[in-house]
């Protein structure tokens, strides 16, 4: 009867209800004062990374072995992944960097790293020594894959890296095209610590290892990378890495941190962490990987996900409708987290139907404090910069490797943060164009856009830009023909 249809809906209700309630009682009850912390607060470097590397270069050079030797972790993880021996995903993994508490230690033996669940002070290893190691930093690797028509990802890991590890294969000539395209990707998301790891050194002879690094500093002279150390390493070994650690605490300053505003976290990887088979009481909800840009997310709090769920109306008209949540977990790899602060990867354990969040379906996602996000555009304004010439493409004939200027109409790769998404040039004019996105984005005025065209079937980047104006409804960064920042755009108004 429908009477009993309606009370047995109010009954279910009720349940869900009571169940949230039980949700909340159940998380643990803390007081910290967010003004009071810092980057290296012990408090917060004991259990979370506050520093974000991206490693970066052409592929088979090494970026995930020296991730594995200094951290400990394999970020090759998918059976694709481990038969192809290439990474394709955004690997990811913690470490801590110690140093030696006796002076007499000798460097760079005295700084170590271990896994983040270590202890904060583990004795020294060195035979003899006898004192106590202290805890000096606690970063997280951004993995990025080397491969070309991995580019988009590898821009979108660029969207929260504090520095980079620039990898450079010593049995190889230097550079190799990948070596270019993403040191000049670090350069347009404005990275200004680098470090230049010379790897497999092992499989060369000294004479040719000098020489090789002579190469290497002519390659990046006159870019962002032009003074940083090159450091000759084996990777496979584990030979010099005690000097990477040594480079890391010494040369990447800590990035200054907004502990107070309203928190905002830029979405790098999504999972549903539920086991097929699995019965429905035991069904957690989606997992959303990703770095804080600023403020601090709690145990508990009530967060918002835009642009969310997009759809198109009868007139094929894009429509967005943000996912509301509640946090349950925060994790930094193994270690549990009461709050989460800015730097650093943080897994955020939500009660999110886990289909939405499974296989990366929130990469490019904004996730932070209900009406405190900015908006969703569909359509951009940017001031760009084209590159000269197009890097990451082998040729003989230079005139082939200009980058051409925008034309309208033409369709473009764009990525802002995280979000990778196509766009079609609306308009032209000087060094401003307006574009029109294929999917919503969730940005503001004067983030970094990068733009790649496509060619040879390959997304190659371009330039830069900067957002000046924004036609709400979504926004997006391109990269391959050139960069820049959001002017204005068009709004999307969100259901």
């Amino acid at each position: 009867m429908p009477e009993d249809e309606t009370l047995q809906h109010s009954h279910d209700e009720s349940e869900s209800e009571d169940e949230e309630e039980d949700v909340v009682e159940a998380i643990p009850k803390f007081d910290i004062d967010p003004t009071t912390l810092t980057p290296l607060s012990p408090e917060v470097i004991s259990k979370q990374a506050t520093i974000n590397l991206g490693t970066i270069g052409h592929v088979a050079h090494g970026k995930s072995t020296v991730v594995k030797a200094i951290s400990g972790v394999m970020t090759v993880r998918f059976k694709n992944e481990l038969v192809r021996n290439i990474t394709i995903k955004l690997g990811y993994a913690n470490a801590k960097i110690y140093k030696c508490e006796n002076e007499a230690c000798p460097r760079p033996g005295c700084y170590r790293s271990y896994p983040s669940h270590k202890e904060d002070n583990p004795p020294c290893e060195r035979p003899g020594c006898g004192h106590r190691m202290k805890l000096v930093r606690h970063v997280s690797f951004v993995d990025c894959p080397g491969h070309d028509i991995l580019m988009a990802t590898m821009l979108n890991g660029a969207a929260v890296m504090d520095a980079a590890l620039l990898l450079v294969a010593g049995n190889e000539t230097c550079p190799q095209p990948q070596t270019s395209e993403h040191l000049a990707a670090v350069e347009i998301m404005k990275l200004e610590h680098i470090i230049i790891l010379q790897n497999k050194v092992d499989l060369i002879k000294e004479a040719q290892a000098l020489e090789h690094q002579k190469s290497i500093s002519a390659f990046v002279k006159g870019t962002v990378a032009e003074s940083s150390p090159i450091v000759p390493i084996s990777a496979q070994l584990k030979y010099n890495i005690d000097a990477v650690n040594e480079y890391i605490v010494k040369r990447i300053p800590i990035p200054f941190r907004d502990f107070t505003s309203e928190p905002r976290l830029i979405v790098i990887r999504s999972f549903d962490v539920n086991k097929p088979g699995a019965e429905v009481d035991e069904l957690k909800g989606g997992v959303a990987g990703g770095s804080i840009l600023k403020g601090v997310l709690r145990l508990g709090q009530e967060v918002e996900i835009r642009p969310g769920i997009v759809t198109k109306d009868s007139a094929g008209r894009n429509r967005c409708k943000p996912i509301f949540s509640r946090i349950v977990s925060l994790h930094a790899e193994n270690n549990h987290l009461q709050i989460a602060v800015p730097g650093g990867l943080i897994g955020v354990g939500t009660r999110i139907d886990p289909t939405l969040c499974r296989a990366d379906r929130l990469v490019g996602q904004v996730l932070g404090a209900v009406g405190k996000l900015p908006k969703v555009y569909t359509e951009l304004e940017i001031s760009m910069f084209l590159l000269r010439r197009l890097l990451g493409v082998k040729t003989e004939d230079k005139k082939q490797t200009k980058v051409a200027k925008l034309a309208k109409n033409e369709l473009l790769l764009i990525n802002i943060g995280s979000t990778s998404t196509g766009g079609r040039v609306l308009s032209v004019k000087a060094d401003l164009a307006k574009i029109q996105l294929t999917s919503p984005a969730c940005t503001e005025v004067g983030e970094k856009v990068a733009l790649s065209r496509r060619i040879d079937k390959h997304w190659r980047l371009v330039g830069q830009s900067l957002l000046l104006y924004l036609f709400f409804f979504y926004s997006c960064l391109t990269l391959s023909t050139g960069w820049g920042s959001v002017q204005r755009g068009t709004v999307l108004e969100v259901d």
